[in-house]
């Protein structure tokens, strides 16, 4: 999901990157709490920073976040699963599908979301909706809905059809390609761009540059959670935020 490349310790199994996977750690840091790690301690809601930031020339998440916000924090964080060694030995997974499986839950994410997105970005209405393949799929028509804008999807090359945009990146494993149909955002519209995770930056940059190339305002990009200590944000040209706390420390191994 966004993001784009895990560490090297997470094995390849379909798209790595986008898989939200840590080795297994007795680290006594503070792990995130989303697809990728289990929860912190519950914090205070009212005033938890949901975005751990590493140093960057960005805006980040400011520390204080409303009080609704910050409860459905807690309460999608807790219904997350865990799967050790999934899907090879020493791997963590973190499930975020009980979040779609659950009506309640479902709802609570995309009002989670709605309130992340329209608390931050409140200068200027939306127009668009940007999800990268494949979960930023799982939530982002729901959030354009909310939103009362339009949903365009940024699938890898040859999944498109009719004229497109393509834009590289690169991976751990090699290099890749997004592409977004040509006609998808008029020049001039307001956009953000979703997924589910961001760790080395490099899918979610090129949606980014497939939004400028089609002459869209790119307001910012939303997850929902972060590997800080890869530095994606570095590559992205637009404010950040995460709906749940980032990892700011690699994991190591505890086998």
């Amino acid at each position: 999901m966004s993001s784009s490349n895990l560490p090297s310790t997470a094995p390849s199994h379909g798209h790595p990157a986008k898989d939200l996977q840590q080795p297994l750690t007795n680290s006594s840091t503070n792990p995130p709490s989303t697809s990728s790690h289990r929860p912190r301690s519950n914090p205070d809601p009212t005033t938890s920073n949901a975005s751990q930031t590493p140093q960057g020339s960005l805006t980040a998440t400011p520390p204080t976040r409303p009080p609704e916000l910050a409860r459905l924090e807690v309460t999608l964080r807790s219904a997350l699963r865990q799967y050790p060694d999934f899907p090879s030995p020493g791997i963590l997974f973190e499930d975020i599908m009980p979040l779609f499986v659950s009506p309640a839950l479902h709802e609570d994410l995309i009002h989670a979301l709605h309130l992340l997105v329209t608390h931050y970005v409140t200068s200027q209405k939306i127009d668009v909706v940007v999800g990268l393949e494949s979960r930023g799929f799982l939530f982002g028509p729901s959030l354009a809905l909310r939103l009362g804008a339009a949903f365009v999807p940024v699938r890898k090359k040859g999944k498109l059809p009719g004229p497109c945009e393509t834009e590289g990146f690169q991976k751990e494993y090699g290099a890749d390609e997004f592409q977004m149909q040509s006609d998808a955002i008029k020049p001039g519209q307001r956009v953000v761009i979703v997924d589910d995770i961001i760790a080395t930056g490099g899918s979610a940059a090129a949606a980014g540059k497939l939004v400028r190339k089609l002459g869209g305002d790119l307001l910012a990009f939303a997850f929902l959670m972060e590997l800080d200590f890869l530095k994606g944000r570095d590559k992205l040209d637009a404010p950040v935020h995460t709906l749940f706390a980032g990892q700011e420390e690699a994991l190591s191994s505890t086998r």
